[in-house]
């Protein structure tokens, strides 16, 4: 899984120095309306979902009377009626490209995507067109406090990871769909202190392009996160070594 590790690698380090807080608070405050509107339940010991939500706001340091507010305001007559919804499409040099939204407002958001999208030369797909060139995997990030790294990569595995990397002070472990849930409550069940995990879409193969080309698409993939709709996107474009230093 060499492949996930630079994509969780850019990806999370990315989001440091993009200093997005504002745009992770609010995407973590939809996650934390849907998976109480998804079980109608308001208490994180009964709603896993809710649980998860809960220990990656925790880890992004938002302040607990913002995470109850969140909770009451969900659980309250007047909640936003949010759902979630997913969009595909094409970047420049047929990079594909999938989008995962939560919103209030769907026909808003179906103009919002299709518009960052055609503005910057991609084209909108039909869903499901490009769903099968991801896996879906959990993964999770976990700081390295008291564990050595052997120690905390026995338990990883044992737990349910597929893979762990260690680097910069931080683990990254990789489990199947099937697998997140598990190893979700036994991290928990083993006081496991998580900083986030989230199901994400990784790209079973990686397209590499020029710098100036994927320039281009992270333009388009910039325009899209702009939207508050907007939870995640997901590409399979190669992160490569010389981009990286470009950007």
């Amino acid at each position: 899984m060499s492949g996930h590790n630079k994509w969780s690698k850019i990806k999370r380090k990315k989001g440091v120095s993009d200093g997005k807080k504002a745009k992770a608070f609010t995407r973590i405050l939809k996650e934390i309306a849907i998976s109480i509107k998804e079980t109608g339940v308001a208490d994180p010991e009964g709603n896993p979902r809710l649980r998860l939500a809960i220990t990656n706001a925790k880890g992004m340091n938002m302040p607990k009377d913002n995470i109850q507010r969140a909770i009451q305001k969900a659980a309250g007559k007047d909640a936003a009626n949010y759902i979630e919804v997913t969009y595909e499409g094409y970047a420049p040099n047929g990079i594909a490209v999938f989008v995962e939204c939560t919103t209030d407002n769907i026909n808003r958001t179906v103009a919002d995507v299709r518009h960052a999208i055609t503005k910057n030369n991609g084209t909108l797909g039909t869903n499901g067109s490009l769903s099968f060139l991801f896996d879906r995997t959990g993964v999770f990030t976990i700081p390295k406090k008291n564990y050595s790294e052997d120690e905390m990569t026995l338990l990883l595995i044992d737990a349910g990871a597929d893979d762990v990397i260690f680097e910069d002070n931080i683990f990254t472990a990789f489990t199947t769909l099937e697998n997140f849930a598990p190893m979700q409550k036994k991290l928990e069940e083993l006081s496991v202190e998580i900083e986030n995990a989230e199901l994400q879409r990784i790209p079973k193969n990686t397209v590499a392009l020029d710098v100036e080309s994927a320039k281009k698409v992270l333009k388009l993939i910039d325009a899209l996160e702009e939207y508050d709709d907007v939870q995640s996107v997901f590409h399979n474009m190669e992160m490569t070594e010389e981009l990286v230093e470009a950007l």
